[in-house]
């Protein structure tokens, strides 16, 4: 459970920040609007912002935690990571790896019935009330999405003023690993809603898993609450039927042109036609065979089918392919 954070492949991270606005949908709409405002957020962002009133007694109840005397809590910090409900810190200290700057109550229960609750503070006395009420918002998308079990993971995260926020992160980039994560805030009574890794597997990279990352900040403290979604340890995820392989177009091929490497858009459900220098020759240099070339990529691998024609000719005879080549030339 400690892995659902992670590093991901290796590349070259993003040279400044900006802030942007995440997509706000409006959970009142129609089904068939709501569906669509999802998938564009999903292909594009890999996030979205969406409106309920659960969200701000779990936010509230988180805080009211995380004030209460060491001594009320002391009892729940662990940094054994198979403990279901724990306090720790940082997200690395078992390895020995960097330390962020953030303190994390942990619950982890099975999904969608779960009976870890046993194991949950009793301290402030509406915690347990209000962290159930939040979970059936997991066990809502279960039933909707006919899944039949795996565990939720819920955190309450919080990051305290640092010192020095240029040394640290309160999480370092990642793409979650779960089926989805919703958090709350920023935006008041709202959650986000992140797709994870294996929401991406599913829909055969139709909806992006997004790379993030918290900051810190030397005047305030920042509390968020995050819930996860994943299956079971031995299930085997793929793409659905929905999503078949040919949608899954991986950019590879690019062509000379006027001196640059131009590069060429996969389209689904189509196929690209390459003129050959033989083709050129029977023409007369009308048709031109061009310079190309297949890049690599280190995240995705690329399939491609390649279909040459040959036409065997004796020496002397007409291949019979420019009967109306003088014509075409006069249009040109």
């Amino acid at each position: 459970m400690e892995n659902m954070i992670h590093s991901t492949v290796p590349h070259v991270p993003p040279v400044t920040s900006v802030v942007v606005s995440l997509p706000v949908i409006d959970m009142s709409c129609s089904r068939d609007e709501v569906c669509r405002a999802i998938l564009d957020a999903g292909k594009e962002l890999g996030f979205f912002q969406a409106g309920d009133g659960v969200m701000q007694d779990m936010a509230a109840v988180g805080e009211e935690f995380l004030r209460l005397p060491a001594a009320d809590k002391v009892d729940l910090f662990s940094e054994d990571v198979n403990k279901a409900t724990r306090l720790f810190s940082g997200t690395t200290y078992e390895t020995g790896g960097e330390r962020y700057w953030r303190d994390c109550l942990r619950f982890a229960y099975d999904f969608p019935v779960g009976n870890s609750t046993k194991d949950w503070p009793d301290k402030p006395q509406r915690l347990r009330e209000v962290v159930e009420n939040f979970t059936l918002l997991a066990r809502g998308l279960a039933m909707e999405l006919n899944l039949s079990g795996g565990y939720v993971t819920l955190d309450i995260n919080h990051y305290p003023p640092c010192p020095n926020p240029s040394i640290t992160l309160g999480l370092p980039p990642h793409c979650d690993r779960d089926l989805i994560a919703i958090l709350v805030k920023p935006v008041p009574h709202a959650f986000i809603v992140n797709f994870g890794q294996q929401l991406e597997v599913v829909t055969n990279g139709m909806l992006k898993s997004i790379e993030h990352r918290v900051m810190t900040n030397s005047a305030l403290a920042r509390t968020s609450v995050a819930m996860s979604i994943a299956p079971t340890e031995n299930c085997v995820i793929g793409p659905a039927e929905e999503f078949p392989f040919t949608m899954f177009m991986v950019p590879g091929l690019e062509v000379a042109c006027k001196g640059d490497w131009i590069k060429v858009k996969p389209l689904p459900q189509a196929f690209v036609v390459n003129f050959g220098q033989q083709l050129e020759v029977v023409t007369n240099g009308l048709l031109k065979s061009i310079e190309h070339r297949v890049t690599t990529n280190s995240a995705r691998a690329r399939t491609s089918v390649c279909k040459r024609i040959y036409n065997v000719v004796k020496l002397g005879e007409s291949l019979n392919l420019t009967t109306n080549l003088k014509d075409v030339q006069k249009e040109v």
